[in-house]
């Protein structure tokens, strides 16, 4: 009697017909050359990071996954902005501001754009979900699993997680497709705040189930 392969559970979750690949502030301002947050942009060009999301992306592009690209922007007049917490009011005083229109919120290189990637844009707040269109978005095209990337581990990558397991998603969090700073708190965020609520696994994981 021939036995039955092992079942994948990880597989399972990432089926490209349910699941959606977030890229979270991968945009020029931030992970750029000219980043308002220049360690973070070393450390997430320095590490292989973003040349790492930048292959998932194309590989959910081949693979029929749809990807979304959650950019973080304000208003030149910051009308709608938040101002309730200490890290709105430093981003007012960056040299480089994430101006709504500008090359700031372009999705930064080599991140690729397809035509049929949504990209999503929030004025307020620090999550890519809460108060954005992301959930109707991923609900109307049948998605339950979210694979989470990008910036960063510190503020919006674990709000981003959260957001989704509260919404009753299945968050897959690459642990070599996100960053923060310094460094070894990323590790910390992962293995003792991720690992508890989403599946964490690496970037060649995902897209060895997304080209089988």
């Amino acid at each position: 009697m021939s036995s039955q392969p092992s079942p994948d559970p990880l597989a399972a979750q990432l089926a490209p017909a349910s699941t959606a690949l977030l890229t979270v502030e991968c945009q020029r301002g931030v992970v750029g050359a000219d980043s308002a947050l220049p360690e973070l942009a070393h450390q997430v060009r320095s590490t292989g990071v973003l040349d790492r999301i930048a292959e998932l992306t194309a590989t959910a592009h081949r693979a029929g996954v749809q990807v979304l690209h959650a950019v973080a922007e304000r208003r030149p007049d910051g009308r709608g902005a938040n101002r309730n917490a200490r890290l709105f009011r430093a981003a007012e005083r960056l040299p480089v501001r994430q101006l709504a229109g500008s090359p700031a919120v372009q999705v930064a290189e080599p991140v690729p754009v397809a035509e049929e990637d949504l990209v999503v844009r929030r004025l307020h707040g620090l999550s890519p979900l809460a108060g954005t269109d992301v959930d109707a978005l991923l609900r109307n095209l049948g998605v339950r699993t979210l694979v989470v990337t990008g910036v960063s581990a510190n503020v919006a990558v674990p709000n981003a997680v959260f957001d989704a397991v509260n919404l009753g998603y299945t968050a897959v969090v690459p642990a070599d497709a996100i960053a923060g700073v310094p460094a070894d708190y990323t590790a910390a965020m992962i293995q003792h705040t991720l690992a508890l609520v989403a599946t964490v696994t690496t970037a060649d994981e995902v897209r060895a189930r997304w080209t089988d």
